[in-house]
């Protein structure tokens, strides 16, 4: 595995690749890897020839008060999971590779972007817009793989390529969780041990409100009050449970077939999101 650092190298590394008419496919990183990480990693190794893992705690992404100084990195452990994954290229730039003296260009998706993190976290997704369309034009990837926990990212990410007309496929992959049920996170490393065990709370209220579409009930109301009833139970107050449409992120009050349902709450010292797609039978 090669690490790295320009967008020129990562340019011809791509190029050399290319000439060989090999397939390319692209995971975008902050690093801080765990198996949620390596399934990406894994996913795009098993359909592409040359995989590109771009290694960057994207500032933009981050508001004044978030956790961008305190964010968990260690690139040395990060390139030893990445290689022993059968990375091709680990790409860690600097923030001034991505964003050079004078950067003035900003990626805004209207819509999606007005609910659920974009609302509890204002201006986040045009910096993940921003750093991911960089992203796909210094690697030009046939593919670029995100994990289904950001399930808001992937519609975003979805919409910007085929806005700005992107020749990249984006792959949504499951979510990998801790045996307990917690969606894996790099933030679950500001969890004490007492959070840790609070912070099952929002896959449990996933659950109940499986459970309940299992029960042929569809209502909003009562899926909602389901999921509610847990996180009350663990004394955490979501910042947002939601009961949306997976295509567009429009509110619904029933689940016809399907619906996204989504919480973010703040659990300690950590901000944590999950998400699960209720269908009916």
């Amino acid at each position: 595995m090669r690490v790295l650092r320009t967008a020129a190298e990562v340019r011809a590394a791509v190029a050399g690749a290319r000439a060989r008419n090999a397939r390319v496919g692209l995971v975008p990183t902050m690093g801080a890897f765990h198996d949620g990480h390596i399934s990406l990693m894994r996913a795009a190794r098993d359909a592409h020839d040359l995989v590109v893992v771009s290694l960057f705690v994207n500032p933009t992404q981050f508001g004044p008060a978030e956790d961008l100084a305190a964010y968990p990195r260690d690139e040395q452990r990060d390139a030893r999971i990445a290689e022993q994954a059968g990375v091709d290229i680990l790409f860690a730039p600097s923030v001034a590779e991505m964003y050079p003296h004078g950067f003035s260009t900003t990626i805004h998706v209207s819509g999606l972007t007005d609910v659920m993190d974009g609302a509890a976290r204002p201006g986040h997704f045009d910096g993940v817009a921003t750093v991911v369309a960089k992203l796909f034009a210094i690697v030009g990837p046939d593919a670029a793989y995100f994990g289904q926990k950001d399930a808001q990212q992937v519609l975003v990410v979805r919409r910007v390529a085929r806005d700005l007309n992107l020749p990249v496929r984006v792959v949504g992959c499951p979510i990998v969780r801790e045996p307990d049920g917690l969606a894996m996170s790099s933030r679950n490393v500001y969890l004490d041990a007492a959070d840790r065990a609070r912070a099952t709370a929002l896959h449990r209220a996933l659950v109940a409100a499986e459970d309940v579409v299992a029960r042929s009930s569809t209502s909003a109301d009562v899926i909602l009050d389901a999921a509610r009833a847990e996180l009350r139970a663990a004394g955490i107050q979501p910042e947002y449970l939601d009961l949306r449409s997976p295509d567009d992120l429009t509110e619904v009050d029933e689940v016809a077939p399907t619906a996204l349902l989504a919480v973010a709450a703040r659990v300690g010292a950590a901000r944590l999101i999950d998400n699960t797609i209720l269908e009916t039978r």
